[in-house]
């Protein structure tokens, strides 16, 4: 019998913001009914990576996640999906998973970069049920202690207060 922590759910990029107390971007992740989300903050270059995928821009030459799905294919591997599988004192791990020859390989992968190459493969992107109950046990919001808090921050967030991340 499988165990419901390892439940897969799908989520989307619901946010691209800067935290405005430490000016680091974070990426918010939400089931497509909003009740279960993922704050996780992120780096400057992969935000900025996520935000042209975003915002459908692409640029002259392939930039390094481009080039991550254009090796895959040229090899004929396939990604097929990305999962956010573990969070390990506040740190969020991620698995790319590759179809090649009708075999699926599991490649390690920090969040971000998984997120930035699953939206340039138009691939779901899943996060483990366990690891949204670690996060909310490690306080991952910083500085929201509550998911009913968070959840209603991030309905009632005004981007214009916070800075909407654009590139």
């Amino acid at each position: 019998m499988k165990d419901p922590k390892d439940t897969l759910i799908e989520m989307k990029v619901r946010k691209l913001m800067v935290d405005t107390t430490t000016h680091v971007p974070i990426l918010i992740l939400a089931n497509d009914d909003g009740s279960k989300f993922l704050p996780i903050w992120i780096g400057l270059f992969e935000a900025n990576a996520i935000a042209t995928s975003l915002e459908g821009k692409g640029s002259a030459r392939p930039m390094t996640h481009d080039l991550a799905v254009h090796l895959m294919e040229s090899l004929d591997g396939y990604l097929q999906r990305i999962v956010i599988n573990d969070l390990e004192e506040s740190t969020f791990y991620a698995q790319l998973i590759i179809e090649q020859g009708g075999v699926e390989v599991s490649l390690d992968s920090r969040p971000s970069d998984a997120i930035a190459i699953a939206l340039r493969a138009s691939v779901p992107i899943l996060v483990a049920e366990k690891v949204l109950e670690q996060a909310t046990k490690e306080d991952l919001s910083k500085q929201l202690n509550d998911d009913e808090e968070l959840k209603k921050w991030l309905e009632d967030v005004d981007p214009e207060d916070l800075g909407k991340y654009t590139m």
